[in-house]
């Protein structure tokens, strides 16, 4: 299961990104899916393992968000 936070800027989402990558996290910026109603269409993707972390980092950072939880099918 990945998690996605979404954004409701372009600006927040990879501000996100940055704040993430700077934490040493896996994560990767990808269309937000239309379900997530992402205002700016970007989402950021992480492993379930690396959400609360990556959670915790946007809080310290004022990176505001939501977070949008889907499973994925195989392919």
């Amino acid at each position: 299961m990945t998690r996605l936070f979404v954004f409701d800027t372009t600006h927040h989402a990879l501000h996100a990104e940055q704040v993430g990558l700077a934490r040493g996290l896996g994560i990767q910026v990808v269309p937000a899916p239309a379900d997530a109603h992402a205002k700016c269409d970007l989402a950021l993707e992480c492993l379930a393992e690396d959400a609360d972390a990556l959670e915790t980092a946007m809080r310290e950072a004022e990176v505001p968000y939501r977070l949008h939880v889907t499973s994925r099918r195989p392919d």
